[in-house]
């Protein structure tokens, strides 16, 4: 999938299950700062992706992103 189509699906995960603002995710906001997600939001975000697109979700990954835009390059190489 292209990383238009990832960024598709991650703003509507944010919006639906976190209530974000669709106008404030963009690929350079930060996650903490920017969105108000802490690390329990990135947990449900990532058990809702596991469940979207399977095991091949690594949660540890999820450690480094502090961008909507490193988000989706995580997810880039394994979401089909």
């Amino acid at each position: 999938m292209d990383k238009n189509k990832i960024f598709e699906a991650i703003k509507e995960l944010f919006i639906s299950e976190f209530e974000v603002d669709a106008d404030m995710i963009e690929l350079d906001k930060r996650l903490d700062e920017d969105l108000e997600l802490d690390s329990l939001d990135m947990v449900d975000a990532i058990l809702y992706l596991k469940e979207r697109i399977g095991d091949k979700v690594d949660p540890s990954l999820f450690k480094t992103a502090k961008t909507v835009g490193d988000v989706v390059d995580l997810l880039e190489p394994v979401w089909k």
